[in-house]
């Protein structure tokens, strides 16, 4: 839709209202919807996973200018409206289902060519995978990226981080997130050292982020109570630090900020119950001093106290 009242008439005309359980708040600014499709750089030959499409009011522009999008939505409720606003559009295809029971790898297609492709808006089943599909990857690194796949997303705050890394863990990942999220989310997400988060840690692990634009809680149908912002993260081929086991690399940074308020040394030796003396002795080897907070930490330094960690072992 391209307007509050024009949301609002097509919920009414399927008798449904905005659930704030899920989250629910419709961008429906016009000029905010074309610049997300614009950060997304699209062209015909790019896959679109699109999560959260709402009315489909981004869906529709995206599928204007990508070869196929794949609309995966949790609200069964919104399956007919959809229909309803995505008649026309064949390249479109409509998945209900929560993305985090998903696999993102089946929903594109890329590898698993014998998984039925859902044609013409017409599915409204979820494929569904293990719970713990998406963390199982080698140690010496992720995944694939696929060139010409992408994900837009409309998130809301309590789902952002289990779905980021849900997409970049994946075995096949996209080369380009653009994710609306509220605008707290989007500073944390592109924080540096010194401000830096776990999920800020992730991320810059995977991808580039970059916060596109600011959006304001008017452009949305019902507005929230705070800006959203539009954040971009084009992925990495390769990860900027290298690392000898991925998973070893994030039980660390975990460990390092599962003790608010602690210096490094303490929440290093209470998160991976380890002596006190090894924990010092991978600091100084990664020269890292124990009296830091893990919000100072850059990537290489995460990188080379995850591999001192290791060489202790």
């Amino acid at each position: 839709m391209s307007s509050a009242s024009e949301a609002r008439t097509l919920l009414a005309r399927f008798n449904l209202r905005a659930r704030k359980s899920l989250g629910q708040n419709f961008l429906v600014d016009d000029a905010a919807l074309d610049r997300i499709v614009a950060a997304a750089d699209l062209i015909p030959a790019d896959t679109v996973l699109e999560i959260g499409p709402g009315l489909g009011a981004l869906t529709r522009r995206l599928a204007q200018a990508a070869g196929r999008v794949i609309a995966v939505e949790i609200d069964e409720n919104l399956i007919p409206v959809l229909r309803h606003t995505l008649t026309g559009y064949p390249n479109v295809e409509i998945v209900h289902g929560d993305i985090l029971e998903l696999d993102p790898a089946r929903l594109v297609g890329e590898l698993h060519p014998q998984t039925p492709r859902l044609r013409g808006g017409q599915a409204d089943h979820p494929i569904a995978r293990p719970r713990d599909h998406a963390t199982t990857r080698p140690p010496d690194y992720p995944t694939t990226r696929l060139s010409h796949y992408k994900v837009v997303a409309n998130l809301p705050y309590y789902i952002t981080s289990a779905v980021i890394r849900h997409l970049l863990e994946a075995p096949a990942r996209p080369s380009l997130l653009i994710l609306t999220v509220q605008l707290e989310v989007a500073q944390r997400l592109v924080a540096g050292p010194g401000d830096m988060s776990l999920v800020a840690v992730g991320v810059q692990f995977y991808g580039t982020p970059v916060i596109v634009e600011r959006i304001k809680a008017e452009s949305f149908y019902p507005a929230p109570k705070v800006d959203s912002a539009v954040v971009r993260i084009d992925v990495h081929a390769l990860p900027p630090v290298e690392v000898r086991d991925v998973d070893q690399f994030f039980a660390v940074t975990r460990a390092g900020f599962g003790q608010k308020r602690k210096q490094l040394h303490n929440s290093l030796r209470i998160g991976l119950s380890l002596p006190a003396e090894v924990v010092e002795a991978a600091l100084a080897k990664a020269g890292i001093d124990p009296k830091r907070r893990a919000e100072t930490l850059a990537l290489d330094e995460w990188a080379a106290l995850a591999e001192a960690l290791a060489d202790m072992k």
